[in-house]
């Protein structure tokens, strides 16, 4: 009776969450042995291959049984809470893509390589996909309030501690002395390096068309949002 409320959906999405956890970290440690076999290009079209559709297959899970188990808390008609989630939100997808890779090595058009950044939004944290993606969970578990949603959120949670762990290991073995000093002069905490002495925020280096660029991308997402849920809702997953 105590996890009366752990319905078939809670374990599916983390069998789900795992399946894309070894795709995408398996991948990003075989980097350099499949550059060697295939090329920077190809092996990022590969990367691409296996990583999109399962992040889709993710989101729309994710989507169609957010309200499964427990509903935990409803906050949903309180005042101030919706645009707190949407500022969370907004604020999480600015360190998701921070703009700190070339979009064209992204794509494969130029060719991908590993870059070992030290500023914008670095200064901050050196992790900030991990840090974007706890504030989206954060926001998200608030809003929603189910034990789907809770579980969904460890499990993304989880994950991303692993990146940085294994980021960190990669970028050691490729980088070395390099990659400890700068290790040395950023943090995982965000704005911690910062309160340290350790980094200056220098805010011209947050004047790029790629912020520009997430930034459209995050009201496009909040406009099309509705669409969304939408569409997911007439897939029968």
């Amino acid at each position: 009776m105590l996890f009366t409320w752990f319905t078939p959906s809670h374990g599916i999405i983390l069998g789900l969450l795992l399946s894309f956890a070894i795709a995408h970290s398996g991948l990003a440690a075989l980097r350099p042995w499949g550059e060697k076999l295939i090329g920077p290009r190809m092996y990022r079209i590969l990367f691409a291959l296996v990583s999109l559709p399962l992040a889709t297959v993710l989101i729309i899970y994710f989507c169609n049984h957010r309200y499964d188990g427990l509903q935990m808390w409803q906050v949903q008609g309180i005042p101030g809470v919706e645009p707190l989630v949407w500022v969370l939100s907004a604020v999480s997808f600015l360190f998701l893509y921070p703009a700190t890779f070339n979009l064209l090595e992204i794509a494969a058009i130029q060719k991908p390589e590993v870059h070992l950044y030290e500023t914008g939004i670095i200064r901050i944290t050196r992790h900030p996909q991990m840090v974007g993606q706890i504030i989206w969970c954060i926001a998200h578990t608030i809003w929603i309030g189910t034990t789907f949603t809770l579980v969904t959120s460890i499990g993304l949670i989880l994950h991303h501690c692993f990146g940085v762990w294994h980021g960190d290991r990669r970028l050691l073995a490729r980088y070395g002395a390099a990659f400890t000093a700068v290790k040395e002069r950023t943090s995982i905490v965000p704005f911690l390096a910062i309160v340290q002495g350790k980094q200056t925020l220098k805010w011209q280096e947050f004047l790029r068309p790629a912020y520009a660029g997430v930034a459209t991308f995050v009201f496009l997402l909040w406009w099309a949002h509705p669409l969304l849920i939408n569409a997911t809702a007439r897939v029968a997953w």
